[in-house]
């Protein structure tokens, strides 16, 4: 395992729950947070931009709250998402927004920006950028981020390729910092395999679209309760980057989720017809198999701390 910061110590599980666009909500970061796992959310999710304020607010306030009532369990800090991509014209002013507020951890998509890092650095923050294979993880090291996030294969909405077992190994051959793996983990099993692997987090998403402080619609809700791998399509037609969504979703809109034109990754927007181009069309990771009901997040932790416990368990008897 790596030498982790001070921020990174403090979850009393290895998992983040990644940011979930549209999705994630002060409430659902909250729990998260409260249930001992970084929560995180993306800024573009609070609409009109001025709500970023908001709810850092409440989630800084409320985490504050109940870490002087809970000193025997304190929260884990959380994280911002930000999409770097020049299609972002909101990225100046949702990092002053971090910068008032000391984000303790931003999260970075979709390009590695110098400036970004170092504003992050200056009010003591860390930041960990998203990658898909080990390329770009040079690169994002090599522009001052503190720690990647290896979204491998399976993973929900963008995401890469690469087997997890691959992309890990050659990410450890010369990276010994932070290293989250993204990728169909659902499960306490699949969080400590993240770990045997050389990860140091579990980085988890569409398991908490399924919980009842997500910002999704309940049929949405039931269809990962329903589905499976098999129900999950991957193409880059919806913001031109390859991603992985719901095939009930996609017949839904009216298209035939086994023929899909490509898109030109050149047209890539994640500005404010973003949120509507993806409103309707589903982001979802092949693990939803395991997840059989919609739930709490609090309960959600609760069962993949108990069997990330009878994992180990088991391992240590074998």
């Amino acid at each position: 395992m790596s030498k982790l910061p001070p921020a990174l110590q403090k979850p009393s599980l290895p998992v983040i729950g990644s940011p979930l666009f549209i999705i994630s909500n002060p409430q659902l970061v909250i729990e998260q947070c409260k249930a001992g796992i970084v929560g995180s959310m993306p800024a573009l999710n609070a609409r009109p931009a001025e709500q970023l304020d908001d709810w850092l607010a409440e989630i800084t306030e409320t985490l504050a709250a109940w870490d002087k009532a809970h000193p025997e369990s304190p929260s884990a800090p959380f994280a911002i998402n930000q999409i770097v991509h020049k299609s972002n014209d909101r990225l100046e002013h949702d990092m002053q927004i971090c910068a008032k507020y000391k984000v303790p951890i931003v999260i970075t998509s979709l390009g590695a920006r110098e400036d970004v890092n170092q504003a992050v650095h200056s009010w003591g923050g860390i930041v960990l950028h998203d990658i898909i294979n080990n390329k770009f993880a040079h690169k994002a090291i090599e522009k001052g981020a503190d720690g990647l996030i290896a979204v491998a294969a399976g993973a929900g909405g963008h995401a890469g390729v690469k087997s997890p077992f691959a992309l890990i190994q050659e990410i450890r051959q010369w990276f010994d910092g932070p290293l989250a793996l993204s990728g169909s983990i659902a499960s306490g099993g699949a969080i400590l395999a993240a770990q045997a692997m050389g990860a140091d987090f579990a980085y988890i998403g569409s398991a908490f679209i399924a919980t009842h402080e997500a910002r999704a619609i309940d049929a949405y809700k039931q269809a990962i309760v329903e589905g499976n791998s098999d129900d999950i399509v991957y193409s880059n037609l919806f913001t031109g980057v390859h991603g992985n969504y719901l095939a009930q979703s996609i017949r839904a809109a009216g298209l035939d989720p086994d023929n899909l034109p490509e898109s030109d990754p050149s047209k890539m927007n994640f500005g404010g017809d973003a949120k509507k181009a993806w409103k309707d069309i589903w982001g979802c990771g092949q693990g939803i198999g395991s997840i059989t009901e919609v739930t709490s997040t609090a309960e959600l932790v609760a069962r993949l701390r108990r069997e990330y416990q009878q994992a180990r368990e088991r391992l240590a008897l074998g």
